[in-house]
């Protein structure tokens, strides 16, 4: 592994333990040339996985894409870094379990959504406006009916 501080290629382990939900390792890594620390973090490769988009053109997986939007609707809202990685990473962990290769963008958006609404109820609302593109203002209250119900 190659140290960020000056690019040498010698660097060590000196310690090494699972991450918060045992689905990486942590590995905290010393420089053999400038001495400084930094952590790195290990994760199984998964398949490739291809998402199907609404006008039915597919492209591979990216976690960002994800990320991006759940931030998005998180803005401003009490909700830590911590709770939106946790959040994403049980997405992909039912998406990655199962057994096809493909999915339509429609499922990762469901599954975002009913994580958020367990999560917060403001960005559930701001993420669902976007991912169900609400037209106006009567849809926008039906949603929220549906959610006090």
């Amino acid at each position: 592994m190659k140290c960020p501080f000056c690019n040498n290629q010698n660097t060590r382990v000196i310690d090494s333990r699972p991450a918060e939900d045992n689905s990486a390792i942590r590995r905290r890594r010393m420089c053999d040339e400038c001495g400084k620390r930094f952590t790195t973090y290990e994760k199984v490769e998964t398949i490739p996985f291809v998402v199907i988009k609404k006008d039915n053109n597919r492209e591979p997986y990216e976690r960002s894409k994800i990320e991006a939007g759940v931030m998005r609707a998180c803005h401003k809202r009490p909700i830590s870094v911590h709770e939106i990685n946790a959040l994403i990473d049980e997405v992909e962990t039912i998406i990655f379990n199962r057994e096809e290769k493909e999915i339509e963008s429609k499922e990762i958006g469901e599954l975002v959504m009913d994580k958020l609404k367990d999560l917060e109820a403001v960005a559930y609302v701001r993420f669902a406006s976007v991912y169900r593109e609400f037209k106006d203002v009567n849809t926008f209250m039906d949603e929220l009916k549906k959610m006090l119900t």
